[in-house]
């Protein structure tokens, strides 16, 4: 069973990776994102009170992000494993996710971290561009879709996000670093974190990504 945490900082090339990883371990790719707009348009209990702290400008509580996390891993797709990319953003949330993962059976088992130099972070992420639609991610530079701003998976158009620029990118890195470090800390002593380098060709590290995994199955 792969019960996998995916961390890395925008630009790493998380997502692409995450895509076929999913695929070939028939587990689900859930990120916190696509929760809470599920979540939201279910109108379950739970999905309306983060509906009502979102609309009205607030940040989603770790009890109320926890809740949704351990539903979701709960379900019977998960029974296999998963693939969770957005969460645990904190020490905290890494505990929780500890504590209710031995309570469901589903405890993190592997934690991969992908990273890359900040000057090639910031060149990837000016080049990016991203489907609104299926949130598949593509760069003009090093992975152009095969028709210039059109999605190869569900045929959008593609758009560039407001923050994907060098100066706003250097806040979300600095403070990505920032988070994030006492939360590897975290994994590094539960003895599951797994560093890539992701700076080397995409089927290279899928390469050693996949030697990982199958060690670990």
């Amino acid at each position: 069973m792969l019960n996998i945490v995916l961390m890395g900082p925008p630009g790493a090339g998380k997502g692409t990776h995450a895509m076929w990883m999913a695929k070939d371990y028939a587990i689900p790719h859930i990120s916190t994102g696509d929760m809470f707009r599920e979540a939201m348009a279910s109108g379950s209990e739970l999905g309306n009170q983060i509906k009502d702290i979102i609309n009205s400008g607030g940040l989603v509580s770790d009890d109320l992000t926890c809740a949704l996390v351990k539903e979701r891993l709960s379900r019977k797709d998960c029974e296999n494993g998963y693939l969770l990319d957005g969460f645990p953003r904190t020490p905290a949330q890494a505990e929780a996710l500890k504590t209710f993962g031995k309570e469901i059976n589903r405890e993190v088992n592997l934690v991969i971290n992908i990273g890359a130099p900040d000057e090639l972070l910031i060149q990837r992420i000016a080049g990016r561009r991203v489907c609104p639609k299926c949130g598949a991610s593509f760069n003009v530079n090093t992975m152009k879709p095969k028709v210039e701003g059109i999605c190869d998976v569900c045929g959008a158009e593609l758009i560039q996000r407001k923050d994907d620029n060098e100066e706003s990118f250097k806040v979300r890195l600095t403070n990505y670093y920032k988070s994030t470090a006492p939360l590897m800390e975290f994994y590094k002593n539960e003895g599951v974190l797994n560093d890539f380098d992701g700076s080397i060709e995409a089927t290279d590290l899928k390469k050693v990504i996949t030697d990982c995994l199958e060690a670990h199955k």
